[in-house]
């Protein structure tokens, strides 16, 4: 029994570590980003639509509001924005005018992607350190993680459509001890 007990708070504690690790590496690199949105004369948030636009390719305002999890109203104001600063242009569909969709424009991407150099050659340098097997786990892991976050963005945007009276009354889970 003392075993089992014991690996369980291993495993905790490994958990717990590795929560941290995450954190961290999470808020540095929304730091990273956001010295890179300064420079760019753009929000982060601005900054990162512009990146899922770069992930997700051409797509309609409602899919961008989609992906990011803000409203279309919201989506209207980030597209005009990047569309002042260049960064992205509205195209109309070529077969139905009504449809409009949005894209990176390229060159000008590019001006921002050179601040990127330095994060990408830092994570190559890590990743080379790496097995294959190695990286097919952290792939998934990664993968697995955005899932996560995604299935966690639902639930939050459940909490903020929650009257406060019913809000007040969650709470958060238990710290694990180390």
């Amino acid at each position: 029994m003392g075993a089992d007990l014991s690996s369980t708070t291993s495993r905790q504690a490994l958990m717990q570590e590795l929560e941290e690790a995450m954190r961290r590496s999470s808020a540095q690199g929304v730091m990273y980003g956001q010295a890179v949105a300064n420079m760019a004369g753009i929000s982060n948030s601005d900054m990162e639509c512009m990146d899922i636009l770069h992930l997700e390719g051409r797509v309609t305002a409602g899919r961008l509001a989609e992906v990011t999890g803000l409203t279309t109203g919201a989506i209207t104001g980030v597209v005009d924005r990047l569309e002042k600063a260049g960064y992205v242009r509205r195209e109309r569909d070529e077969s139905d005018r009504r449809k409009v969709f949005i894209s990176v424009v390229e060159e000008k991407a590019a001006e921002i992607g050179k601040f990127y150099v330095p994060m990408q050659e830092a994570m190559l340098k890590l990743w080379s350190s790496y097995t294959d097997d190695e990286l097919h786990l952290l792939l998934r892991f990664a993968n697995d993680g955005y899932k996560g976050v995604l299935e966690a963005t639902g639930a939050l945007k459940a909490v903020i459509d929650m009257p406060p009276e019913q809000r007040a009354s969650l709470r958060m889970p238990p710290k694990t001890r180390r």
